[in-house]
């Protein structure tokens, strides 16, 4: 029993320099489908290329140490307290990055270990569930900002309710001196709908076409209008 447990823990791995160069391999492919998948699934300033060439090297890597620990279990703790000093400080701009972080890991275990079958029908799975949902972006949430007078108010309130087919949700409303700042949230169906209304009415009554902040700029007395649009694209 003690010399069984030895050479456990003091086991090393036997594979030849072909096994070894086939899961390096079988890594950089499937690092590869990775950095396509990414790249697909990002655009514009979120896309970050060193990133994405982070994710294919990560997998080679990660194939790599499970290839060094192969079934040795002293090996394998010596290994946990070597990383486990390494901080990673860098902030995710997208919660899909997490994803692919630990997508690439896994398919560095399983090339580690020689399972290529198991990388191969999850990556299949994961590659598919991202290209097709993968390009859905969170941009459903409309804020309307509105500061003027504070003898303003009602006639503020009155034009945004009466502007949108479905009245905006109050969020917030400051007062400061003389002036006061109503914050409306809405979705964006509702506020393009409105303005697809408004287009047609215009269109109908032969005058020009009346934005939301063509009115309340027309009731006077108004500071700003701002309408900010909550998207995963940063511009």
């Amino acid at each position: 029993m003690r010399q069984y447990l030895y050479d456990m823990i003091n086991s090393t791995g036997t594979l030849s320099t072909q096994d070894v160069l086939i899961r390096v391999g079988m890594s950089i492919l499937f690092g590869l489908l990775i950095f396509v998948s990414y790249r697909l699934t990002h655009e514009g300033s979120i896309y970050s290329t060193k990133f994405n060439i982070t994710l294919l090297t990560l997998t080679i890597l990660t194939t790599m140490v499970m290839t060094v620990i192969g079934n040795n279990v002293a090996l394998s703790l010596g290994m946990v307290g070597a990383l486990s000093i390494v901080r990673f400080r860098t902030s995710i701009k997208d919660s899909r990055d997490t994803t692919y972080i630990f997508w690439t890991i896994i398919i560095g275990i399983c090339c580690g270990v020689g399972d290529f079958m198991v990388a191969s029908i999850g990556s299949a799975g994961v590659f598919l569930v991202l290209l097709v949902l993968g390009r859905v972006k969170n941009e459903n949430r409309v804020l309307l900002v509105v500061r003027g007078d504070f003898e303003k108010e009602d006639d503020i309130r009155k034009t945004v309710f009466e502007y949108f087919t479905r009245p905006p949700v109050m969020k917030a409303e400051n007062t400061s001196g003389d002036s006061v700042e109503l914050i409306y949230e809405l979705d964006r169906r509702s506020m393009v709908a409105s303005a697809k209304r408004e287009t047609t009415q215009a269109a109908a009554e032969g005058r020009q076409r009346a934005t939301i902040i063509r009115r309340l700029r027309d009731l006077g007395g108004i500071e700003y209008v701002n309408i900010v649009v909550q998207s995963d694209e940063i511009s």
